[in-house]
Order: C-alpha cells, then structure tokens, then sequence
C-alpha cells in the first residue's frame, strides 16, 4: 500500500517544464521547389472512327471490340471489328487517305511496306514505294495471321506483249482499305477512350488511341506561375510503381485553363506546363498520374542555412537567430538570402560568429496539459 498527499500527487501529474528546441546550422544547396501534379500522355492522340464498309455490306456495325481503356497496343494489333471486317492500327508518320492496292506507287505505299515489314511481313523482290506481287503476298500473310481474308478489288493487269497491247484483263488483287487500317507514329501506343459497342452502329468515333513520345502534362496555381520557366528541372515520382524519373519544363501557359463543368469555383486558375522527360520514359509510365518538384530556384553552391522557424526580428530592428550552447543563449545578427524545403540562407552580420553545426533555437516546447497528448 502507497499513500501520498494531494501536494505529492499534484506534483507528480504536473507537466515538466518546457523544453527548449533547438536544431543544427547546415551548410546546403537550398531550392525552391514547386509540388503539383501532372499526367503521363504520349505526343500523339488518334480518333479512330469507320470510314465505310464492303459493297456488300448494307449495315456498319461494330461485330468485336478487341481492347479495353488503358491497355497497351503493338503494331499489327487488331482493334475492333466492323461488319465482320478488322479494323487495326500499323506504325507510320501519313494517316491512310486511300485503299492501297496492287499497282499502286507513292508515299503511303512506302509506309505500308516498311510497316509490315517490321511486324514480319516483308515485301520481297518489290521497288521500295510500288505496291508488287511481294507487298501483295505480304498483306495476304498478314492478314491471314489476324483471321481474315485480304480485302480484294478488281486490278487492271498490264499486257504482257505487244500483240495484245489493246487488251487489258482484269484480276483479283489483295490490298489494304482505308477503312481497316489506322497509322500512329510509335511503336508505343496505348488505348485512351474506347466508345464503340457490340451490337451499336460504327458511326462517329469508335476509340481513340495514344501514341509516341511520352510527355508530362502539368498545372500550377495562378500564385505560383511565375516562378516556373521553361529549362527548370523536375523530379518526377510515380507512387504506384514506386518509379523516378526527371525532366525539364518546355512551356508554360500564358492563359490560365479554361475550367471544366462541375470544377469548384473557389480551386482558382490554373496554368498548363509541359515537361518533357529527360529520356524516354518506359511504358508503365504512359497514363500515369504522377506528382511533380519543378525546382524553380537553387543557390547552385551549398550555403548556411537553418530552418526558416529560427529567424527572429527583434524591437531593435535586427534579424537575428539565437545559438544555444552550455545552456548559454546569444544573439547571432544575420542577413538573409533565399528560402527553399523549409530552410533559409544566413549569413552573420559585423563581428558576429556563427558555423555549422552550432545549434539554434526554432522553438519552445509548450507544456503538456490534462487531457493533451
């Protein structure tokens, strides 16, 4: 059994007396950094839509849809399918503007060639841009590989001497309709919106598709566009994947975006920033919301500095920051510099001493009081 007076148990529930905190002069590279976040976008967007169907085909309806929102593509893949017909995508620079077909010369033929050639389907023995018997053969592999019969079209065939030079018969030739091929620039593409449905006509824009080089699209606050700039760094992090990256600003809005439908009035304008990625980010990277530090000024070289909590202006006038050693406090006069991750450059004033390492006071540490943790 223990007794104690109500003076002993009062003491003993009392709060200690206030701690003095303190924390240590550094000596660093101070930057002002700027977190927001951005989205991960390939360089180019691509509305797929039906651009018609087979003469025999009375209907455009959407028969397959062969992927899904967010899913990665390959060239060659097949995207959908339109009245039994599919419809894929192929690597090139030229958007298909006409059915090529045997007989055929020009650009787009070129790209045909080259495309298929990469996924496997060379086009052997034909002149580089002349759709020949090897294209042909090559579009017949391929589409064989994906499950369909070539589409084919009535070929005037050139005579093969001049005895018969007025006569021109005409042939089945395989080829590759506008309507069942779509060119993006990069191998790298992934699947952005899909709107088309089994069963629902193919009218208007079926998907659309993203594709090339990976950029970052970004917004800041109207208070804080002034201090970004293109040529400025930024770490970029990933949270999902735990992945880094870095990147430099190319442009900042000039015009604040145009807010969208719903969007709280009192979020205020925000400025677009484009960041493009030191090197090419990877594909897990594509689609990706990640949070950006645009590092919008640095001190380049390590300076003194301490938390910006230990800066003081006294009656006198003076800034100052107060060294606490042998539990003996004095006041350091200091000049300040730039503030960045908390942290603010000093430098002493007159005869005044201050290095690395000495501790300053940031703060007292108010007792605690019942019912307080």
């Amino acid at each position: 059994m223990l007794i104690k007076s109500p003076a002993q148990a009062a003491a003993d529930s009392a709060a200690p007396q206030p701690d003095v905190l303190t924390a240590p002069v550094v000596r660093k590279v101070l930057a002002q950094s700027v977190v927001t976040r951005g989205t991960v976008t390939a360089s180019q967007r691509t509305d797929i839509a039906s651009t018609g169907s087979a003469k025999d085909v009375g209907r455009s309806v959407v028969t397959k849809v062969k992927i899904a929102p967010g899913g990665t593509l390959s060239p060659g893949q097949v995207l959908l399918e339109v009245s039994g017909r599919p419809m894929f995508i192929l690597q090139g620079d030229l958007p298909a503007y006409r059915d090529l077909m045997p007989g055929m010369s020009g650009e787009d033929v070129t790209q045909l060639q080259r495309a298929l050639s990469r996924i496997g389907y060379a086009s052997s023995g034909d002149t580089v841009g002349v759709f020949g018997p090897g294209t042909e053969h090559a579009v017949t592999r391929y589409y064989r590989a994906i499950g369909y019969a070539p589409a084919t079209s009535e070929v005037s065939q050139k005579p093969q001497t001049t005895d018969d030079a007025a006569q021109r018969t005409a042939k089945q030739g395989s080829g590759v309709p506008m309507s069942e091929v779509t060119f993006v620039r990069s191998s790298l593409a992934r699947v952005d919106t899909v709107g088309a449905k089994v069963g629902g006509d193919a009218n208007g824009t079926l998907l659309s598709v993203t594709s090339g080089t990976l950029m970052i699209d970004g917004s800041v606050a109207s208070y804080e566009k002034d201090l970004i700039r293109a040529g400025q760094s930024v770490q970029v992090l990933s949270e999902v994947t735990g992945k880094q990256a870095t990147g430099t600003v190319i442009s900042v809005a000039k015009s604040p975006t145009k807010a969208h439908e719903g969007d709280s009035e009192q979020s205020g304008e925000t400025y677009a920033v484009r960041i493009k990625p030191s090197k090419a980010l990877s594909a897990d990277f594509n689609g990706a919301d990640v949070r950006l530090t645009i590092v919008a000024a640095s001190s380049q070289d390590k300076v003194l500095a301490v938390p910006t909590s230990a800066i003081s202006a006294g009656a006198d006038g003076l800034t100052t920051v107060t060294v606490r050693a042998d539990n003996q406090e004095r006041r350091v006069a200091v000049r300040v510099g730039m503030t960045g991750d908390g942290y603010v450059q000093i430098t002493p004033e007159g005869s005044d001493h201050i290095a690395q390492g000495d501790q300053v006071v940031v703060g007292v540490q108010a007792p605690v009081t019942a019912g307080q943790s």
